[in-house]
């Protein structure tokens, strides 16, 4: 389980580059993070693949002023908006960036090769016409805070009315596990300079909400083990998972939305 999709962090950090606090070489490193290489393709101008250092200094040549995120799913569009053919490439990404100011948008597409232990991962951002349209479905930073805190408690109910060890002890240690990879040694930031505090806070208990979530999903212990029960316990949590993409797409949007104010 990613504790950041790629698209999060490349918004944050794009965000961070376009307001002139990073310098473009570090934001590029840490938007690649672990990954072997990440390159753009489609790109106005260019007639093969360039790195990220290069398209994002092409965007804002172009006029982009910010990026946003979306985290769509099915029957929900969520930061989409539009044209089809984008929506459909972000759908089955699972993710996608937007610019602000230009008709532009980022789509990732993972290539991993070698065995375990020793994956190489490569990223080609697909770069892609957007309609310039608000995004389908974000709350403001207040709404998604006010609205994580009864997904929180709601999550939690759910889970212990299912009898899932994800309520408990287990539940506490995939959370302290999260945190140890978001704050260990060599750990970035929650975010990205820049970005308000309640923008960190919010991404913080969402991201804490979806290790909850997709440990209810993966347990195979507790009561709810039949395939009727399964499919029970998915939809007493899809309200949940929802709340938590909102939030977290409203957060890393924060700096961009603030500033568009």
């Amino acid at each position: 389980m990613r504790v950041e999709p790629r698209s999060g962090r490349l918004t944050a950090w794009g965000n961070a580059l376009f307001a002139g606090l990073v310098p473009p070489d570090d934001a590029a490193s840490v938007i690649v993070g672990e990954d072997a290489v990440h390159r753009v393709t489609g790109l106005p101008g260019e007639p093969g693949p360039v790195g990220l250092t290069l398209a994002l200094g092409r965007l804002r040549a172009l006029g982009a002023r910010g990026l946003r995120l979306a985290l769509p799913a099915p029957g929900h569009p969520l930061g989409l908006s539009g044209p089809p053919e984008f929506n459909a490439a972000a759908l089955d990404a699972e993710e996608a960036v937007v610019a602000v100011g230009v008709p532009y948008g980022l789509v990732p597409e993972v290539f991993e090769a070698g065995p375990a232990g020793d994956v190489h991962v490569e990223v080609e951002w697909r770069c892609l016409p957007v309609r310039e349209a608000p995004p389908a479905d974000v709350p403001s930073l207040g709404e998604a805070e006010r609205e994580l805190a009864e997904a929180m408690r709601e999550a939690t109910a759910v889970l212990s009315r299912l009898d899932l060890a994800a309520s408990g002890p287990v539940a506490e240690a995939a959370i302290e596990a999260y945190r140890a990879r978001v704050h260990g040694a060599g750990a970035t930031e929650v975010l990205a300079p820049g970005y308000p505090p309640r923008a960190v806070r919010v991404v913080e208990l969402g991201r804490r909400i979806g290790v909850l979530v997709s440990l209810a999903y993966e347990s195979g212990h507790g009561a709810a083990v039949s395939a009727g029960e399964m499919a029970a316990r998915a939809e007493a949590l899809r309200p949940v998972e929802r709340t938590a993409r909102r939030a977290l797409v409203a957060a890393y949007n924060g700096m961009v939305e603030e500033r568009e104010r």
